[in-house]
């Protein structure tokens, strides 16, 4: 992550902190000055490090006119939230990620056929899209101290190689960070859906019967801390090289949404897909794994998907629709006792009819 600060300090945050929190001119007496008063333009003491050998940004002339230089607790903890905020739980290109990838998703790939889904929630994409960014202010609050410790050097991440336990481990580390966090997502997500905590923080991303690509942030914002809560424990359990973890939280957020977008491009039985994810959205309380579906089929909780759904025409028809509904119905019927949810297809819809 402070690869991430050090970008977004250079750019953005330096040029805020020095007009908001500009360094005051001290006054100074020059050889042979004629007046006390005399002042100059005063300079942070802070010196530039950068935060990785494979690129380096020289700061900007901003970078040291701001009295909180950046590596200010107060100001690391204040950007890292706006950070966190502003681009979507985890990395500076989160907002990239959520936003114009899930309308790209959107566009390039969801069928809009599934807008006449008679579980297809009323006015549904606007409702994602606000939940989500409701929850993102408590979401980056409880998620910028775990940053901040990342940047302050409590965690176990590297820069080179040669900081690391060795060329293997750059490549192992990868594998290694999504079956460890695929696990305790399990159980996370698992646990979340007891009776005593699904209706006070899972219930709201369960509104979504049938989820479009912008659900996949649309949480209650504890629920999605919690479920992110790996991703950041991981660094302070097991070295980790900074851009690798970058491009890993880039990843997580772009997986999130594609098995959202409702494209079912394969049944695979090891990757937990956007069949095996729609299928928990439909039927509850199965398929909990974020990528794959090992610990669903030790934890007992694995539902493979069934032929007819990569048919896009059976998938896709009024037919199969209602027997689903019905199916729905029983679910959520079981799980939350009654359906408070209110359906009807988006204007939307009805223009691609």
């Amino acid at each position: 992550m402070d690869v991430v600060l050090e970008l977004t300090d250079t750019f953005i945050a330096d040029h805020v902190y020095a007009w908001l929190f500009p360094l005051k001119p001290a006054p100074y007496d020059f050889p042979k000055a004629t007046a006390a008063n005399v002042s100059a333009e005063a300079y942070s003491s802070w010196t530039y490090k950068p935060a990785t050998q494979f690129f380096q940004i020289e700061p900007y002339q901003a970078a040291y006119l701001s009295s909180l230089a950046r590596d200010n607790i107060y100001r690391q903890a204040a950007t890292l939230f706006f950070i966190t905020w502003y681009v979507n739980l985890e990395v500076i290109f989160g907002i990239i990620v959520y936003f114009i990838f899930a309308t790209l998703s959107y566009v390039f790939i969801f069928d809009k056929r599934t807008m006449n889904h008679p579980k297809y929630i009323k006015n549904q994409i606007w409702l994602e899209i606000v939940q989500t960014n409701k929850s993102m202010p408590l979401m980056s609050l409880l998620t910028a101290p775990l940053f901040l410790l990342e940047v302050r050097g409590y965690g176990k991440l590297y820069d080179v190689t040669e900081q690391g336990p060795g060329l293997w481990y750059n490549i192992i580390q990868f594998p290694l960070f999504l079956v460890f966090t695929d696990f305790w997502i399990y159980w996370i997500h698992r646990y979340l859906h007891h009776p005593l905590i699904y209706k006070h923080l899972h219930k709201p991303h369960h509104k979504w019967i049938m989820p479009t690509p912008f659900a996949s942030h649309a949480f209650h914002p504890v629920d999605g801390f919690a479920q992110s809560i790996p991703y950041h424990v991981f660094p302070f359990i097991f070295p980790l090289q900074k851009m690798a973890y970058v491009f890993l939280f880039v990843f997580v957020n772009f997986w999130t949404i594609m098995i959202h977008d409702g494209e079912y491009l394969t049944n695979n039985p090891i990757v937990n897909g956007a069949a095996c994810h729609s299928l928990h959205h439909s039927r509850f309380e199965v398929n909990y794994g974020q990528f794959f579906t090992a610990f669903d089929r030790l934890g007992g909780t694995y539902r493979m998907p069934e032929a007819w759904m990569f048919e896009k025409e059976v998938n896709m028809s009024e037919k199969k629709w209602k027997d689903e509904a019905k199916a729905v119905d029983a679910t959520i019927q079981e799980v939350e006792g009654s359906d408070d949810r209110t359906y009807g297809p988006d204007l939307t819809a009805k223009k691609n009819k």
